[in-house]
């Protein structure tokens, strides 16, 4: 389901994902706060339309202002362990993975997923980017669910 918000104009833009990470110092007094800070912190989004004639308003964190978009909670690409990774089954991430350089990170610790969540695979993508796992995991890269809170 999609929900209204404001996003930076640079985001604004059909297809654009963020992860939302609330409020900055610099919302502290503004008018647009309710407009703004209502997505769930640590979240990944997708902007799915924006606002036709939206004003571009005024902002403290966005040097080029923000405008109204309807976002809606956006799927993770992650690895997850290759056992039971199935379309519909549960999954967690592995944990934390010391190696940036490795190709695979950014699906090992993907941004808007945490590691104490279970999530819901809705498709199998396949092997993971890399050769081979510095830490030794068999792992499998899916398309994860947007969680239900988000």
């Amino acid at each position: 389901m999609a929900q209204l918000t404001l996003v930076g104009t640079r985001l604004a833009e059909v297809g654009q994902t963020f992860v939302y990470q609330g409020a900055a110092a610099a919302c502290e007094g503004c008018p647009y706060r309710d407009q703004c800070l209502n997505l769930t912190t640590g979240r990944k989004y997708e902007v799915v339309e924006v606002r036709d004639n939206a004003s571009v308003l005024d902002c403290g964190v966005h040097d080029t202002g923000v405008q109204a978009v309807e976002v809606k909670p956006a799927p993770i690409q992650a690895n997850v362990a290759s056992q039971g990774a199935y379309a519909g089954s549960k999954a967690a991430l592995e944990g934390p993975c010391p190696y940036t350089d490795c190709p695979s990170h950014g699906y090992c610790e993907p941004a808007g997923a945490a590691f104490d969540e279970q999530y819901t695979i809705d498709e199998v993508l396949g092997d993971p980017p890399h050769d081979y796992c510095m830490l030794d995991r068999d792992l499998t890269l899916v398309e994860l669910a947007p969680p239900d809170d988000a």
